[in-house]
C-alpha cells in the first residue's frame, strides 16, 4: 500500500495526492500536521529516501529560521526539531514499500507509482 504525507493546505502536495489517487492504487493519506510522525517513522521515510535528516527540513520555513538556521545540529536534533515543528518536513512524501520520495516537483511521483 501507498502512503502519502500529505498537507492539504499546500497546493504541490494536492497535486501529488491527485497523481496518486489517479494512480487507482491502494493508498493512505496521512495529515502529518495533525497526526505528527514519530522520530522512529520519520527515521525510517528518511531511510527510504537515502536522504539526511537535514533533506527533508524546509528550510525557508520561519520557525526553522528562528531557531535552527546557523546552528550545529546533529541528526537527532533535526529529527527532534521536525516531531516538535512537523511544518518544517519537506512534503509531499509519498512512501511505497521500502521506496519514497519527495514530490517536489509532484510528477516525481510518478516514479514510485510505476514501480
Amino acid at each position: 500500500m501507498i502512503k502519502i504525507y500529505h498537507n492539504p493546505r499546500c497546493r504541490k502536495s494536492r497535486e501529488g495526492l491527485g497523481l496518486v489517487e489517479k494512480s487507482g492504487q491502494d493508498y493512505e493519506v496521512v495529515k502529518y500536521l495533525e497526526e505528527v510522525p514519530t522520530k522512529e517513522d520519520l527515521r525510517q521515510i528518511i531511510s527510504c529516501l537515502g536522504i539526511t535528516p537535514e533533506m527533508l527540513v524546509r528550510k525557508n520555513e520561519a520557525v526553522w529560521k528562528e531557531k535552527y538556521r546557523g546552528r550545529l545540529l546533529s541528526d537527532e536534533d533535526i529529527l527532534d526539531a521536525m516531531v516538535e515543528h512537523p511544518k518544517l518536513i519537506e512534503r509531499p512524501i509519498v512512501v511505497k514499500g521500502n521506496k519514497a520520495v519527495i514530490g517536489r516537483p509532484p510528477e516525481r511521483i510518478t516514479e514510485i507509482l510505476s514501480e
